[in-house]
């Protein structure tokens, strides 16, 4: 079977191929990236902003196919699709708008001399490891602060993400972008090592799995190249209080089956307050069953399918393993029957310590809910994990639950919403979660050089 394939998860059929490059391949395109960067990093910082204009514009005028490719290659519903893609045009437009600001120089405390000014010049060729459960959002996120930068790009994508990959590079190639300044590679993952390794190669950035990061972690601590890792996370939801049970369910249930629960920033782990507990997850668990589970290229469906039949295997794996050791099932807990690979959306409570969901990422439909005895004992609970990507608190004293949300160890907490993202607002993690920054002006602050220029006073 190619790896670099259109494998509709809906239908379980393989509907396209692509070609991989081999080692010369992968040769040639460090070369056009190297070449393009000698240009592309003197190009004024108002001509890299308008290719990233035009790049927005272009995510808006395409959206429809956009939408349509990724859901049809990763089973990402439609609404969920388009709203995908106009994020990723936003984040285009945020640092053609901000980015030549971000780039003016710093000017420091002088210190005896005529001036001292830090300047972010850019580092040269970079490669990007991309995943499948967001296509447009994870490379827009990497790519558009270093192309504005003046970085070149080498961009290696899911394999089940063919399609989208080769959109992209399209439409940056349509907006203006130099030759080699962005090149999608359809290449093994057993070559990364091998463009990490190349001196030309100045950075490398992975979303992914811990083990993805830790193999390139590892490349890169052996070249001395720097690296920024965005890995898994099981976001803690702590809702303190409420007056609107039936609404706080709404929203988790929303925030959980978003991309059928493949986000790494998903409230996978609910932490309810004892007085309404029971309430909260009679609620969810209808919400949950009301879901519409289906075809993503169905307007009206809420849910698709996993994104592959391993990723089905995989949660339902995690799943059977908890019930086993005596969770409780509210509803789902299994594959469903047909074509595709469909899982049922779960509510699970009674989840312990023995069990792999614990401590291991749920990457699906699946919700656990634990009972909140009190404030202490579920802030413990919820930094009783490898992970720190995020996590939120929800409360009808908003004060309140911002106190409580600061003793949360993890990249970003919220306070009465979970997992926003929006192009001016950092994205990381820490622990397990990975490390460095991406969007915002943090986004710009990686794979720079931020060069001290000092002018010594004039002497005599």
């Amino acid at each position: 079977m190619a790896d670099y394939r259109t494998e509709n998860p809906t239908t379980g059929t393989i509907e396209r191929t692509f070609d991989e490059i081999d080692e010369g391949g992968v040769t040639a395109a460090i070369d056009r990236a190297d070449e393009a960067f000698r240009s592309w990093r003197t190009t004024s910082a108002q001509d890299r902003a308008a290719v990233l204009r035009r790049t927005a514009d272009i995510y808006d005028e395409r959206a429809a196919e956009l939408a349509r490719a990724i859901a049809v290659e990763m089973g990402k519903p439609i609404k969920q699709a388009k709203e995908e893609v106009g994020l990723a045009g936003a984040i285009y437009r945020w640092y053609a708008d901000n980015g030549p600001d971000l780039l003016e120089e710093e000017h420091l405390d002088a210190q005896g001399a005529r001036r001292s000014v830090v300047r972010k010049d850019p580092v040269g060729v970079l490669l990007g490891i991309m995943p499948w459960n967001y296509p447009y959002y994870q490379v827009a996120r990497f790519v558009a602060p270093n192309l504005m930068l003046g970085n070149t790009i080498l961009l290696k994508h899911a394999s089940i993400c063919a399609g989208s990959a080769a959109l992209m590079e399209e439409a940056l190639r349509d907006a203006g972008l130099p030759d080699g300044a962005y090149t999608n590679l359809y290449v093994s993952s057993r070559l990364a090592p091998d463009i990490i390794a190349d001196p030309r190669v100045q950075g490398v950035s992975l979303t992914g799995s811990e083990g993805a990061g830790a193999s390139v972690a590892e490349a890169a601590g052996r070249n001395l190249t720097k690296s920024v890792l965005e890995l898994g996370g099981s976001d803690p939801m702590l809702v303190l209080d409420t007056q609107d049970v039936d609404g706080m369910a709404k929203i988790a249930a929303r925030a959980r089956l978003s991309n059928a629960g493949q986000a790494c920033n998903s409230p996978k782990r609910m932490y309810v307050a004892d007085a309404i507990h029971d309430e909260f997850v009679e609620a969810l668990t209808r919400e949950v069953e009301a879901a519409t589970v289906g075809d993503p290229t169905d307007e009206s469906t809420t849910v698709g399918p996993m994104s592959s039949a391993q990723a089905r295997d995989d949660i339902d794996e995690q799943v059977r393993d908890a019930i086993d050791k005596g969770a409780k099932v509210h509803t789902g807990g299994e594959p469903l029957d047909g074509d595709g690979y469909f899982y049922a959306p779960t509510v699970l409570t009674g989840i312990t310590a023995d069990m792999r969901a614990w401590s291991e990422e749920l990457f699906g439909p699946v919700a656990m809910v634990h009972r909140m005895r009190d404030v202490d004992e579920a802030v413990q609970a919820a930094n009783d994990s490898g992970f720190g990507l995020s996590g939120s608190v929800w409360s009808d004293d908003p004060e309140q639950a911002a106190a409580v949300a600061t003793r949360l160890e993890v990249g970003m907490a919220y306070v009465n919403e979970h997992g926003t993202t929006l192009p001016g607002l950092p994205f990381g993690g820490v622990k397990r979660s990975g490390y460095g920054r991406e969007l915002a002006e943090d986004g710009m602050n990686e794979f720079v050089n931020r060069k001290l220029v000092r002018v010594a006073a004039q002497k005599g």
